[in-house]
């Protein structure tokens, strides 16, 4: 049994602790901690995009060095490694698997041409836009083909996994699907499919480089425009937010302009 003095002796310290564990503990603060994302990047030395190689101008090999891509997807990614202080690594595979392979983390983006969509949205995340685009339908001058409103039925070629596939599918077309541009625009040529839709500028460029590019024209007007953006993995929050804080400096300070300039001879990088 306790005597008096003890008792109150033991009620004073149990007071006392109960003021420090509960009385003063301190408001709970909220911490949130990085995905180490950017420092993944950062500590590596190296940013790791990819793009299809097939995509002239903007990502695609030249014959001057055909073992490394040019265009201006990679002139986009070398300022923002640049800015970064890292060194680009842009690798090349085929289109329909990039967003695959941006999830597996073989890549760290996808920085290939590719349209920020819901459905795109619902598995990786996109960075803010770095040039806008639109969709075009190609035929031959000869064809009779005015528009977009005169392909119902007709065979129109696309690229297997861009959105222009909807496109033409929307427009009551039959899709059929090839990896690259040029393949498609000697199909028309040689009569076997009646058009294409694809991106205005790349078939544009594309025309120059075909022979018989000349016997073919754009018909209509702009099926719809499109915003231009990198792709990262979701859970990439940190690498998302600081490429998209460099693509607003490089639009601020002129230097998107000036990269798309030197390939298109215009500035697609407003919308």
């Amino acid at each position: 049994m306790l005597n008096r003095k003890s008792f109150l002796l033991f009620v004073l310290m149990l007071g006392a602790l109960l003021f420090v564990f509960v009385g003063c503990e301190p408001a709970e603060e909220e911490v949130v901690d990085g995905d180490g994302s950017l420092q993944r990047v950062l500590d590596a030395g190296e940013l790791v995009v990819v793009g299809s190689g097939g995509y002239p101008p903007f990502n695609y090999y030249g014959e001057e060095d055909p073992d490394n891509p040019i265009g201006f997807d990679v002139d986009t990614g070398e300022a923002i490694a640049e800015r970064l202080g890292v060194d680009l690594v842009y690798e090349t595979s085929d289109w329909d698997g990039l967003p695959d392979g941006l999830r597996a983390g073989r890549y760290d983006a996808i920085l290939g041409s590719m349209a920020d969509t819901e459905e795109r949205r619902e598995i990786v995340s996109f960075t803010t836009p770095y040039y806008y685009s639109g969709s075009q339908l190609f035929v031959r001058e000869d064809s009779g083909i005015e528009g977009p409103d005169d392909i119902d039925g007709l065979d129109i070629g696309v690229i297997t996994g861009e959105t222009y596939v909807d496109d033409a599918i929307g427009l009551g077309a039959n899709d059929v699907h090839y990896t690259e541009v040029s393949s498609i625009l000697m199909e028309i040529i040689g009569g076997r499919i009646d058009g294409m839709i694809t991106d205005r500028l790349v078939a544009l460029t594309a025309m120059e480089e075909v022979r018989g590019g000349d016997e073919l024209m754009m018909a209509g007007e702009l099926i719809r425009t499109e915003t231009i953006a990198i792709a990262v993995r979701q859970e990439d929050v940190e690498l998302r937010e600081k490429i998209s804080e460099v693509l607003e400096e490089l639009h601020a300070d002129g230097t998107m302009t000036e990269i798309s300039e030197d390939w298109f001879g215009i500035d697609i990088t407003k919308p």
